[in-house]
């Protein structure tokens, strides 16, 4: 009995571990495992590690919530499906602010007739009819297509929940080919379009609020900005060799 026991023990020990990366979706021998059971086997915490977009100056997961620690693995999926989806989004539309806001003058640029003017926070409240039905169309299909592509069927089990095989924000599209083949290319290509997608959220929020505050274009208040601040620079060197103040203008005091 004891021979059995050793012999056992021994068989026990001679069994290789698998690391987190086989937890990830690869067996030791370099299969392929079942996503679903590896979901299952791996902390939230360290798939979240996993995963592109963990750089300095956080080169831990930033999570001060602790959102991860009490999450399930397709929470997190679904989590980082959203941030991509919302990054992208964010970078268009501050693109779209800042391109919307220069070009409203711009003879050649289609805006309605020059109905459109102003903070670009007001631009859709002065768009007519013609527009809204196109775009509310466009994003029906892209969304749709998006669902059909990640999105598993919703079931008691898998109800609000992205397809095993699916990687978050992998649509199939890449019209010019840019989808690097190496691993490591990839992951930094992911992890560079997380943070200016993560940056564009605060920039878009940022432009909303300001423009919301004083309803002035981005560049607008960039420029009366730096106006403000070179007049009072200006005083300063008045006031140290004698000269007379320049008064700051009216439109600049409130700033």
């Amino acid at each position: 009995m004891m021979a059995l026991r050793s012999l056992t023990s021994q068989m026990a020990a001679a069994q290789p571990r698998r690391s987190v990366g086989a937890r990830a979706g690869k067996t030791v021998s370099g299969k392929t495992a079942s996503k679903s059971s590896s979901f299952s086997d791996v902390a939230s915490v360290e798939y979240l590690k996993s995963l592109p977009g963990v750089t300095a100056p956080f080169e831990d997961v930033f999570d001060p919530a602790g959102f991860a620690r009490t999450a399930s693995i397709r929470d997190v999926r679904r989590w980082r499906e959203a941030e991509i989806t919302h990054g992208r989004v964010s970078m268009l539309a501050a693109l779209g602010f800042i391109v919307g806001e220069q070009l409203q003058d711009f003879p050649l640029f289609f805006n309605f007739d020059g109905r459109v003017s102003g903070p670009a926070i007001t631009h859709f409240s002065q768009i007519g009819q013609g527009f809204w039905e196109p775009l509310l169309i466009a994003i029906g299909v892209a969304e749709s297509y998006r669902v059909a592509v990640g999105w598993a069927t919703p079931t008691n089990t898998g109800f609000n929940s992205l397809k095993d095989d699916y990687e978050p924000g992998d649509l199939g599209f890449d019209p010019l080919g840019l989808k690097p083949t190496e691993p490591e290319a990839l992951k930094e290509m992911q992890t560079k379009e997380l943070n200016n997608g993560r940056l564009a959220m605060i920039a878009i929020a940022a432009f909303v609020a300001q423009e919301l505050v004083e309803q002035t274009e981005i560049f607008e208040h960039l420029f009366l900005r730096f106006e403000k601040e070179v007049i009072l620079e200006l005083d300063d060197i008045e006031r140290d060799i004698g000269l007379p103040v320049t008064p700051l203008p009216e439109n600049l005091s409130a700033l």
